[in-house]
């Protein structure tokens, strides 16, 4: 997905924001502040979008309209400066309403998954998205035959388009080593469909089709043991269980290793071709490239996750004498909580509310303002309901309105960090809407996530400082120690298999379901210290990677792990040096996608490719652990 291409891609994937000057639309709909104590509301209001699904309707046929006659401007681009931003005016204006169409698509249909209508309306959405890149496809050859001088010319003569267009023809001048000829792009525009057919493939046989056993419960009960049944109950405080839950959620999965293997290997072929189609070097430089990505930031990952392996390792042997396990610890060992007698107390919306905005208040009063605007609007659909989609998302994708986001809150302390993450996201897009033009304000997952993750972290810091006791606060610190495990190490194992898997087919080696249970092992092992005799590998568990959607995303997974080390070290700036640091920060998030994400960190005072941000993490793991340590000695 490229973020610099007039804005081609949306931020409704955030699954998933000061001089202010919020678009009208959000104003009209957010004109009011929170009180403390206040009732937020749990339900959103899609009419800010659309009125009615009708008004839907009709604005997409208007757009499908439009963009069916967007191939009328190739050839026009030499003609001028006029003529030029007449076409990119164009364009941007139908993909605008396009990206609003999506995100109520979306929303209706998340909202109660069992109306064929509304699945129907995303599908149509979606067709509309192709559409408009099968319609645009002569676009980036055309600008580059242009070329720069005459480009620059066109914009010295029109100011105020190359302010919001500049950007994005610069990035497209950059992209011409990689960009082909107008039919070849159109090839590749249209096989778009057929190379998103591994991940559809996946989607149907794990949510649909595979065969999840019925697992019965210690009280008789029998459950089927499908995604979400397995990270319940493999929590559970007793091994015996927790191992029969691994046996037989993982024993279904490898008896489909085969088709998982195929489906998997088709997917890593077709990034592969891609790639090569466009004269990158490897795959991995073609995922990297929209966002012009050194991968000196990819690989300094991988190694500096290798170096701090030990602190990984010494979590888990925490975790062993925790759970009182006389031996080496299991891979179904990783779930348990490991302070479960003490139990944290439930949060009610208000109570969540309330402690969000008091745990934010490093962040300073302009952010807050944007939060508490946020929560008394009806821009949340917050509670479980028959039908809702599961998870939780915030999609920001319709700039001339507000961001949307999605919950299922259950009152518990992981449904109170999501909604400090997801609102992260949403008030970043704040910030950059209220900055950037449209074209430029479709900022990257690279800076997202860390404008999510730094709120969960200033909120499970503010949760160890007030916790009553000291079982709570013992809780707060495993739980944080737990996200570092799951959302740094784990992730970034993730992203050591998804470079190996690339970089076999791209030597030429086949890959197979067995295969890839191989090279994944080899890997849980390296992470878990079986040689250092942490953790012994039951090799049945290493189907693992055959599970994981995001295998699908093409190299998308290794930015949780980089978000995390970032917001690591932009919290500590924040709660360090005050001000500044907050400044730097926000500032960085207001930027938007108007330079490069790589670049905006640098100008935040954080070099992505240098050891800094993910030793700062691990010094952060470390201190918990010291803290831990020193509770139990009290």
């Amino acid at each position: 997905m490229n973020c610099h291409n007039l804005r081609a891609g949306t931020r409704s994937c955030l699954l998933i924001l000061l001089a202010l000057s919020l678009p009208l639309a959000a104003q009209n709909a957010s004109n009011q502040s929170i009180e403390p104590g206040a009732v937020i509301a749990t339900n959103w209001d899609l009419s800010d979008l659309y009125a009615t699904p009708q008004a839907w309707s009709a604005s997409y046929d208007r757009t499908q309209a439009a963009a069916a006659r967007l191939d009328h401007y190739r050839g026009t681009l030499r003609q001028g400066a006029s003529a030029l931003f007449a076409a990119l005016d164009a364009i941007s204006s139908i993909r605008r309403e396009s990206d609003r169409l999506s995100t109520y698509a979306q929303l209706k249909a998340d909202d109660d998954t069992r109306v064929a209508s509304d699945q129907e309306r995303r599908q149509q959405a979606q067709g509309l998205v192709t559409l408009i890149s099968e319609k645009t496809a002569w676009l980036a050859p055309e600008i580059i035959a242009v070329g720069a001088t005459r480009l620059k010319a066109f914009e010295a003569a029109d100011k105020a388009h190359a302010d919001r267009f500049g950007f994005y023809l610069d990035d497209t001048l950059r992209s011409a080593p990689h960009t082909l000829g107008t039919e070849a792009e159109s090839v590749l525009a249209g096989a778009g469909d057929v190379l998103s057919q591994p991940e559809a493939i996946f989607g149907q046989l794990a949510y649909a089709e595979l065969p999840y056993p019925q697992f019965t419960l210690p009280d008789g009960t029998q459950v089927r043991l499908d995604d979400p049944a397995y990270e319940k109950y493999r929590q559970a405080d007793d091994r015996g269980e927790r191992k029969a839950v691994f046996d037989a959620f993982f024993g279904a999965w490898k008896e489909f290793e085969g088709t998982a293997g195929a489906t998997l290997t088709t997917q890593v072929m077709g990034e592969v071709f891609s790639a090569r189609s466009r004269r990158f070097d490897s795959s991995l430089a073609a995922a990297l490239s929209p966002d012009n990505m050194p991968e000196a930031v990819y690989r300094t990952l991988i190694a500096q996750t290798h170096a701090a392996l030990p602190t990984l390792q010494r979590y888990l042997k925490l975790r062993q004498r925790r759970l009182g396990i006389a031996g080496e610890l299991a891979y179904y060992d990783n779930y348990a909580p490991i302070f479960a007698q003490a139990k944290a107390p439930a949060f009610s919306v208000s109570q969540t509310q309330a402690i969000t905005l008091e745990a934010l208040s490093p962040m300073g009063e302009d952010y807050l303002s944007l939060l508490r605007r946020g929560l008394a609007g009806h821009w949340m659909n917050l509670l479980p309901h028959p039908g809702k989609a599961t998870g939780a998302y915030m999609n920001g994708s319709a700039y001339d309105v507000h961001p949307y986001l999605l919950f299922n809150y259950i009152d518990d302390y992981g449904s109170l960090s999501t909604f400090a993450h997801e609102w992260g996201h949403a008030v970043h897009t704040l910030l950059t809407d209220a900055n950037q033009p449209y074209e430029k304000s479709n900022y990257s997952t690279f800076i997202a996530e860390s404008a999510s993750i730094a709120n969960e972290m200033l909120l499970n810091d503010y949760l160890v400082e007030h916790a009553p006791s000291k079982a709570e606060k013992l809780y707060y610190l495993g739980a944080g120690l737990e996200s570092m495990r799951t959302s740094y190490f784990r992730q970034a194992m993730f992203a050591d298999f998804e470079l190996a898997i690339h970089e076999e087919i791209e030597r030429g080696r086949p890959l197979s379901g067995a295969r890839l249970s191989d090279m994944y092992c080899q890997l849980v092992k390296r992470y878990y210290g079986e040689a250092q005799g942490v953790m012994q590998i039951d090799p049945a568990y290493c189907i693992e990677w055959a599970y994981i959607p995001h295998f699908y995303y093409h190299f998308y997974v290794w930015q949780y792990a980089t978000s995390m080390a970032g917001a690591a070290q932009f919290t500590d700036a924040i709660l360090q040096e005050g001000p500044a640091a907050r400044r730097r920060f926000l500032d960085m998030l207001r930027s938007g996608a108007a330079d490069y994400p790589y670049e905006l960190y640098k100008r935040a005072g954080i070099d992505m490719a240098s050891p800094a941000p993910y030793q700062a993490l691990i010094a952060r793991m470390n201190r918990y652990m010291d803290r831990i340590e020193a509770l139990e000695r009290e």
